[in-house]
């Protein structure tokens, strides 16, 4: 059985200008997540910074949790990774989705509008110890 999640648009221009999330093909695991960003925003080797999504969730089932993922061939390549290295989103949580993003490699990167950030998947929780 499919679990459904509330998602809520906080920006306005989810969906017109930043493309909602979705899956790059049938086999992806998570859905693409762009950065609702007003302008580009350069990021120098060994910075972090918080980036918007412009989206709100609720998973709302406590069996279910989601986790922000970074891509891979960003951190490979440009060594950019999740500044938390794990983005865990609790069922509870009803606030906007952050990126935390770090950069360590040796060069600044420019974050656009435009760029696939990170990805975010929908996984069950284990009962615990």
């Amino acid at each position: 059985m499919m679990k459904k999640i509330d998602v809520k648009i906080l920006d306005p221009r989810v969906g017109q200008q930043f493309p909602l999330p979705t899956y790059a093909t049938s086999g992806s695991a998570g859905l693409d997540l762009r950065a609702c960003l007003d302008d580009a925003v350069e990021l120098a080797p060994g910075a972090t910074t918080l980036l918007p999504t412009g989206l709100a969730i609720h998973i709302a089932d406590p069996s279910l949790a989601a986790v922000i993922l970074p891509r891979s061939g960003l951190g490979h390549k440009h060594g950019v990774v999740l500044g938390n290295l794990v983005g865990l989103i609790d069922s509870d949580y009803q606030g906007q989705l952050m990126v935390s993003v770090w950069n360590r490699g040796q060069q600044s990167l420019l974050s656009s509008r435009a760029n696939v950030s990170h990805r975010w998947s929908l996984c069950g929780r284990s009962g615990g110890i």
